[in-house]
């Protein structure tokens, strides 16, 4: 994969860093502000909002109030259901970037494969936005492998990112696989699974091994995956927490003992989710 912390790339291409600032519920307009700029300045450099979650007004002036330039953040947000007609597309981004109070964004993700959307006249409203410099990446999420050959077979354009909830207790093995081999990056939101990692002795018993949190465990289990995090935090300490993840390097066994782990809890499935989710 190439999921990397550096933005850009040397071929001034940019995938999503490694770990990102999540920001669905985080409806508080100034705790999100504060949460942005923080994380921001404590060394995140990705960053996700979506139209349905609104607070991308939030989430720009977050980036704006901290002292990092724009060129170094990977920002991202997503087009919703009943926005994915091409007109609707085109439109409902460029209420968004005036939201986000900028010229444009690193990711536009389709936010479901559900409601106005076609795959050839959504992802071509995409891939015309790509080409006006308006998003650099044609993203989807909560796309099955299924869904990913039917999107990429839509377009010239390359689908980029998929992000979809993947945690240790749904750890998407065949998705992972799919995505590795067609050069698609995966993000995961829900990374902590909202939770319920702190529950599991695998997790938490690696953790103490290495004086560490169980939610460092779990980012650091996605890191040796390939695939990038975006856990919400709103607390200065929580924030700094996950951040630490990147400097917890698992040993081969104990990514296996978290493979092992067999469980598959999907914790975000709405009655408009895809068939054989």
């Amino acid at each position: 994969m190439s999921t990397r912390d550096d933005h850009p790339g040397a071929d001034g291409q940019s995938a999503p860093p490694t770990l990102g600032l999540g920001t669905w519920q985080h409806d508080d307009h100034e705790r999100c502000v504060e949460s942005v700029r923080t994380a921001l300045e404590v060394g995140y450099r990705h960053v996700d909002t979506a139209q349905a979650y609104g607070n991308e007004a939030a989430v720009g002036e977050g980036i704006a109030a901290a002292d990092v330039g724009r060129e170094d953040v990977f920002l991202a947000t997503k087009v919703w259901i009943d926005r994915l007609s091409p007109e609707e597309v085109r439109d409902s981004t460029a209420a968004s970037l005036d939201r986000l109070g900028v010229d444009s964004v690193e990711c536009l993700y389709v936010h479901w494969p559900a409601g106005d959307y076609d795959p050839e006249a959504t992802l071509s409203a995409f891939a015309a936005l790509r080409e006006q410099g308006r998003i650099e990446h044609i993203g989807v999420s909560n796309f099955t492998p299924d869904l990913l050959e039917a999107a990429r077979a839509a377009i010239d354009a390359p689908i980029a990112v998929n992000q979809v909830e993947m945690h240790p207790l749904l750890q998407q093995a065949d998705l992972r696989e799919y995505c590795e081999d067609a050069g698609i990056d995966l993000v995961a939101y829900s990374p902590l699974a909202r939770g319920k990692i702190f529950e599991v002795d695998v997790l938490t018993d690696i953790a103490d091994a290495h004086d560490a949190s169980a939610a460092q465990v779990s980012l650091a289990w996605l890191r040796a995956k390939g695939v990038a995090a975006i856990p919400k935090a709103t607390g200065r300490d929580h924030i700094a927490d996950n951040r630490a993840s990147l400097d917890l390097a698992l040993t081969d066994d104990e990514v296996e003992h978290v493979d092992a782990i067999d469980r598959t809890e999907r914790l975000v499935h709405p009655d408009f989710a895809p068939d054989a989710w």
